[in-house]
């Protein structure tokens, strides 16, 4: 039977505050193990799960994720914005989260800072090591010197490359880079892959991994493909459609 990871992106994100414990707890009822996450740094020097640079979306506060320590940022409601049902839910350290779902999930951390800066990508896999959790953690980043610091400091974790950035098209040169990088995964944006791109990257030894699958028709469509896997906000339409068509779920 051909299998399928689903990774529900920010949690389990179309049904509870991208990010947070209720996310990830929501994908984990729906029977989904791996999750993806983004880590930014606080002005105190702390790695947080958050995907902007700024607080402003997704919490009652404004400002850069940097210009505040990570006490200031944990004070913040990061739930109320969705629903009131989540009032109180808080944005919170690579650390706790790793701490609180070891065991229990697997993590694809998306290296997101903007700014080249802090060794942020090194700090993140010492911290991965340190909890022993180099079975269940994947490297990921749409920018191209954060896999270039992975790869260099690490030959032991999973990387996966997220190409291209933004509305633009496919290069065959990311298959060059991430070749000259180590690199097992190969992320393409789902609106980009085609089976024959699909057959491609498999013969170049890669796992092909889909990001931006904004609604049902692009789910199916990175499933249809035969993407080894992909990232999602609605996890348990990605676990049904996946049990239609005969597919295990990862």
């Amino acid at each position: 039977m051909p299998s399928f990871i689903t990774i529900a992106h920010r949690g389990a994100s179309s049904y509870a505050p991208e990010n947070t414990f209720a996310a990830y707890d929501k994908a984990l009822a729906m029977g989904v193990n791996h999750i993806e996450l983004d880590v930014h740094l606080t002005r105190d020097d702390h790695i947080v799960v958050i995907h902007d640079d700024t607080v402003d979306r997704t919490t009652d506060a404004q400002g850069r994720v940097a210009d505040f320590t990570l006490n200031e940022l944990r004070a913040l409601d990061a739930g109320s914005w969705f629903s009131t049902e989540y009032a109180g839910e808080r944005i919170r350290s690579l650390g706790e989260t790793l701490e609180h779902y070891k065991g229990k999930l697997h993590f694809h951390i998306e290296i997101k800072q903007r700014e080249i800066a802090g060794g942020l990508a090194r700090r993140t896999i010492d911290m991965v090591r340190g909890y022993g959790l180099t079975d269940s953690v994947t490297i990921t980043s749409f920018q191209i010197e954060w896999m270039k610091e992975s790869a260099a400091y690490d030959s032991e974790l999973p990387k996966g490359w997220l190409v291209p950035m933004g509305n633009v098209p496919w290069d065959d040169s990311i298959i060059t880079q991430s070749k000259e990088l180590g690199l097992m995964q190969i992320c393409p944006r789902a609106d980009l892959t085609t089976p024959e791109l699909v057959d491609r990257l498999h013969g170049e030894g890669f796992v092909v991994r889909c990001h931006g699958l904004f609604n049902e028709d692009l789910m199916r469509h990175a499933v249809d493909v035969g993407a080894d896997g992909a990232t999602v906000n609605f996890p348990d339409k990605m676990a049904e459609y996946l049990k239609a068509n005969g597919i295990s779920q990862h």
